[in-house]
């Protein structure tokens, strides 16, 4: 009997690696397929919307599909977590130390032209988001995203407002959040173009309106810019 410990068992042997032509195709095709469950459930929301739906809009059988997923959750689970990567990129670059230091003005432009551009480059992100049996895994990647979202505005009220009492902070905090929502539906509702940017405008300057009046001495040792007067335009720069 032979005692060749040398030898490896074909059970346990590690996998080869794909060729890379081969993982590039896959991941091309992973690609198509999510571009067009984005379409999908954009147009049919995520509860209404199949898998062979999702083949036809990619142009491939449905046995092609399910060579990448086995079904409709799948798709939806790597969709939503590449969007939600995405996400958690727009607003790191929104929410940083040097948009801090501009007067309150800069700072909404900072913060909002990111989170804008990126729900309009990506509408699938509030369709799969808000679908009534949208995948668990997915919702409470959202509701930790959303609640990181709710820290930093709070963070942001903190700087410019220092000597808010926290429960006003967090009240204050959350409608600004629900402004800007409510907000960003009717801009991604509008025309692109010239109305969507002006919808824009009108966003950051209910946002600006009801954050001034809370603005004290910037900690940076300037008062931030407070706004115009009541009824004079608010010039901000528009979302492209």
């Amino acid at each position: 009997m032979s005692d060749d410990r040398s030898a490896v068992r074909s059970d346990d042997r590690p996998e080869e690696p794909k060729p890379p032509r081969r993982q590039a195709r896959g991941e091309r095709r992973i690609t198509q397929l999510l571009q067009a469950a984005a379409k999908v459930f954009c147009a049919n929301g995520y509860t209404a919307s199949s898998t062979n739906a999702i083949a036809r809009e990619a142009h491939v059988s449905p046995g092609t599909l399910y060579q990448y997923f086995p079904n409709k959750e799948a798709i939806a689970i790597e969709l939503g977590e590449r969007l939600l990567h995405e996400m958690r990129e727009a607003h790191g670059q929104a929410f940083t130390p040097a948009n801090l230091s501009l007067p309150l003005p800069g700072l909404l432009d900072a913060v909002v032209d990111p989170m804008i551009e990126f729900n309009c480059a990506n509408p699938a992100f509030l369709a799969l988001m808000h679908g009534s049996d949208v995948p668990g895994r997915i919702a409470e990647e959202h509701d930790e995203l959303h609640a990181t979202l709710l820290t930093r505005v709070q963070e942001v009220i903190a700087h410019y407002a220092p000597t808010l009492p926290p429960e006003d902070r967090l009240r204050t905090a959350n409608m600004t959040f629900a402004a800007f929502k409510g907000g960003l539906d009717l801009v991604l509702a509008a025309p692109e173009g010239a109305e969507r940017d002006a919808m824009v405008a009108e966003l950051k300057t209910l946002l600006l309106r009801y954050l001034s009046p809370l603005v004290e001495e910037s900690p940076a040792g300037g008062p931030p810019a407070a706004g115009p007067p009541a009824g004079r335009p608010v010039t901000t720069t528009p979302s492209r």
